[in-house]
Order: structure tokens, then sequence, then C-alpha cells
């Protein structure tokens, strides 16, 4: 896993870790080359399959993944159980056939729920704090800089976190916490 997260560890948070202690993962060779999904879980909602190379290469992910998964569980539990699939056939099929905004939406509000549990609120703000004053101090303004500081912000958050940019990034603008009229060009 990568470094040491606000957490304490390169682990998920320890309530969060107890809640999904009942989960367990496997990996599984092939799984998005041949079916193009990272990750599956079944009806059961107890067992997570990874694709290896998720597991084995991208700490990030494979970090989210396990928040992510266990909140489809939780948030999801009677679309999984009315569906009953249980493999990966059967899951694949399931997805194809919701509308994709139904998709959208669940797959959002697991998105959030993994991001809030691995990224909590009042620690972001102060690790996005922190890093604006590291900017400034080195003459960098983030007003100025727009989306270019955003990426750099996010990189190195994602890092302290253990997720990767992209949750930040969705997390620095949900939360509000990105200034908007933040863009590349003249200060204002």
């Amino acid at each position: 896993m990568a470094g040491r997260t606000p957490h304490g560890s390169s682990r998920l948070p320890q309530t969060w870790a107890n809640i999904t202690s009942r989960w367990t993962s496997s990996r599984s060779p092939g799984l998005h080359s041949v079916f193009e999904v990272d990750e599956f879980l079944p009806t059961d909602l107890r067992s997570i399959t990874v694709d290896a190379s998720v597991y084995e290469g991208r700490p990030a992910r494979y970090r989210f993944t396990l928040a992510h998964e266990p909140a489809h569980a939780l948030l999801h539990r009677r679309i999984y159980r009315e569906h009953r699939f249980r493999t990966i056939e059967e899951f694949t099929r399931f997805q194809e056939d919701l509308d994709e905004e139904d998709r959208g939406r669940l797959e959002w509000q697991a998105y959030a729920v993994a991001g809030l549990i691995l990224v909590p609120a009042e620690l972001l703000r102060q690790g996005f704090q922190r890093a604006v004053r590291r900017a400034s101090q080195a003459g960098l303004s983030v007003r100025r800089l727009g989306e270019v500081a955003l990426a750099y912000i996010a990189a190195d958050l994602g890092k302290r976190f253990g997720v990767s940019a992209e949750v930040i990034e969705k997390r620095l603008r949900k939360d509000r916490l990105w200034p908007e009229r933040a863009t590349a060009g003249p200060e204002r």
C-alpha cells in the first residue's frame, strides 16, 4: 500500500475496517481484460473479487475498492439481493441491463460513501489549507494556476490519504474547498 495516511496507517480507517471485517477479498487474473470490470461484489455481499492487476499494482485503487464495494452492499443491499447474481457473468449482465442513469446513480452513491470514509471532510479541509499555504509560501498562486494547481494539490493529498488524485479532486469540488473561479490566466 501507499505511505501512511491521515488515519495513521495505509489501511482503512479503524471504524470502517471493523464494519468490513466480515468481507473477504480475492484476486482474479484477467477480470478486467475478459469482463471489463476491475471488481465484482456478488449478491452474497460478503466477498469482493478484484482484478489481480489492481491488487498487485494499484494500491490506491485497491484500497478504494475495499471501501466502494462494501458501500454498495450497505446502500444497495435490496437491489443486489433482488437480482441474485453469483458469477461475474451474471453481474455483467445485471450491469448491462441497468438503465444508464440508474447505474450512474448507484456508482455515484458508492463512490461518494467510499470517498467520505477514506478522506474525512475535516482532514481534507485541513490538508487542503496546508497545501494552499505551502504553495503560497513558495510564491505560487492557486487562483492563477487554476487546474494545474488543483492537479498538483490533488496528487499530493491523494498520496497522503492513500487514494487517487481523482478522488481528491472530486471531494475538493464537492466539499466546495476548490475555488470555482480558480482558472489559469491573469489574477483578477
